[in-house]
């Protein structure tokens, strides 16, 4: 096959959610839907066996969350989708972000009964900045939550998203009856006797035609031909020209937990969202359709395999082919490097792939080589943009509390910093450890994982300071009297590079102010 006719049946995209909104369970549908999977997960609570296939890492199944960014991919009706399901809870959200990099277009899954809450207007606003296509799944139809047209109106007002509603729902809670497919014109509803099974979608061409009474009884039917009318006057018709420009959304409701509406949605999807998309280098733009292969690491995940310690960089294809066993230059170690057992993903089972077109993710088995942001290429050096980098809000001290796994501590710690989450700093002159993170719930997954995944523990103890704080200098002199000065403030990061973790607040403009041919960076990125 061509790459241009690769490249066409490709959909690789994000679903983002607010914790709970049923994000999760949504991809398990999908994957069912598409054959990947043969029964779903549960995610509901840690006494049910059987977890979601996203959701692999131990600590995922314990607390029933995503933590980290899972990458699944199967192929449905002639096209092959790439789905990241990534975590939802604020604390990890640099990993949504980044994930956000790799992504053509996104589904957000919003809570019928909860509506717009707040980490999906936070990730809904990076995805408007960059002019990514949105799609709104509105989830948990089959409870009782907020009127549909006052949903509508609050996603338009909280998300700045213009909606366009592709489906209905006909009830909703007890009396959920099925949805109406916009879209197709098609009608799909319950078995009265079984919840979890649609009946077949039946073509409806005119909402006035008497099978529709028969199908859903008079009252129901009557609500549903008011209330399409009605979408048809308030919103425009769905242009899906104005979608790919991220300028119109389109709007489905269903039940993931129930089956109900994820089918439509899947479907629709694979017909109307972007395959893969040009990226922007620091010095140009790179079409997907290029010769030549370019992809870059938006993730590192460590011990994917605890029998083995196996690290796996995670690599968006970007353009042209990539081929097993073919020499690619890391753009910044300015060397080549050849893949043996290149994988693709579905969440924690891997096999080995031959060739890697734009748009899919590809696991390169790592030792060391690569960080988040690296670019691999056939020879040009290329740099991608927009791969954000995190200042650490919170820090502690971190400690070894078993003198006989100072080995396992030392490599556990080395190999989940690597993943982004979190950032670690050794002091100067003490040579002791510090973790900063974004969010609080990172340190208890740092621990956690060192323990069960390393067979190492840890210990957390505070630390008073303001921020962290990257030096550097030209001015030899100048920094080595401001090290001097603030020795027991100065650290080095992973990469040892100079860290001043600044005391407090006034702390850091004064010496700003006194350290003039000093830069002072709140993020390793610059």
């Amino acid at each position: 096959m061509r790459l241009e006719d690769e490249i066409a049946r490709r959909r690789t995209f994000a679903i983002i959610a607010h914790p709970d909104a049923g994000k999760t369970t949504l991809t398990e549908k999908l994957l069912l839907f598409g054959g990947a999977i043969q029964v779903a997960g549960a995610v509901k609570s840690n006494k049910i066996k059987k977890t979601a296939t996203s959701d692999f890492m131990e600590i995922e199944k314990q607390r029933g969350i995503s933590v980290a960014t899972s990458v699944m991919a199967f192929e449905y009706l002639g096209k092959k989708i790439n789905i990241l399901d990534t975590p939802g809870h604020k604390d990890f959200a640099e990993d949504t972000y980044r994930t956000l990099t790799a992504v053509d277009s996104v589904i957000v899954v919003i809570d019928v009964a909860k509506g717009v809450e707040e980490q999906t207007e936070k990730l809904v606003s990076v995805c408007r900045m960059r002019d990514i296509p949105i799609i709104v799944f509105i989830n948990k139809m089959d409870r009782e939550g907020k009127d549909a047209f006052d949903l509508l109106d609050e996603i338009e007002q909280k998300l700045g998203l213009k909606v366009r509603p592709l489906s209905w729902p006909i009830g909703m809670g007890k009396d959920l009856k099925g949805v109406y497919n916009l879209y197709e014109q098609k009608l799909f509803f319950f078995d009265n006797e079984d919840k979890q099974r649609l009946k077949e979608g039946v073509e409806i061409n005119d909402l006035s035609d008497p099978k529709v009474d028969e199908l859903l009884g008079n009252r129901y039917a009557k609500r549903l031909r008011e209330e399409v009318e009605l979408v048809s006057e308030v919103y425009d018709e769905f242009d899906a020209k104005n979608y790919l420009g991220a300028k119109i959304s389109p709007v489905f409701f269903g039940s993931a937990v129930n089956n109900f509406g994820v089918k439509e949605l899947l479907e629709c999807f694979i017909d109307i969202a972007p395959c893969p998309m040009k990226k922007e280098a620091e010095s140009r733009v790179i079409e997907a359709k290029e010769d030549k292969f370019t992809g870059f690491v938006f993730k590192i995940h460590a011990n994917m395999d605890p029998n083995h310690r196996s690290r796996i960089a995670f690599v968006k294809v970007c353009s042209g082919v990539f081929k097993r066993n073919t020499n690619y230059l890391h753009v910044r170690h300015g060397k080549n490097l050849k893949f043996a057992s290149p994988t693709a993903f579905m969440a924690e089972k891997k096999s080995i792939v031959e060739e890697a077109y734009p748009g899919d993710i590809i696991g390169l088995p790592d030792t060391g080589n690569f960080k988040i942001g690296d670019s691999l290429s056939e020879g040009e050096q290329i740099k991608f943009k927009d791969i954000p980098n995190f200042s650490p809000e919170l820090l502690q001290y971190v400690e070894n509390s078993d003198a006989m796994k100072s080995k396992q501590f030392a490599k556990g710690l080395d190999q989940l910093i690597d993943e982004g989450v979190a950032q670690l700093f050794t002091s100067v002159a003490s040579g002791r450890k510090v973790i900063g993170t974004v969010g609080a719930l990172q340190f208890e997954v740092i621990q956690y994982r060192l323990l069960h995944e390393y067979g190492a523990s840890c210990v957390y103890q505070p630390i008073t300071t303001y921020k962290a704080v990257w030096v550097v200098s030209k001015d030899k002199a100048e920094m080595e009297d401001f090290k001097s000065r603030k020795k027991n403030y100065m650290f080095v990061d992973k990469h040892g590079v100079d860290v001043y973790l600044a005391e407090n607040k006034y702390a850091l403009e004064q010496c700003m102010e006194r350290f003039p041919k000093i830069q002072f960076h709140l993020k390793s990125d610059f």
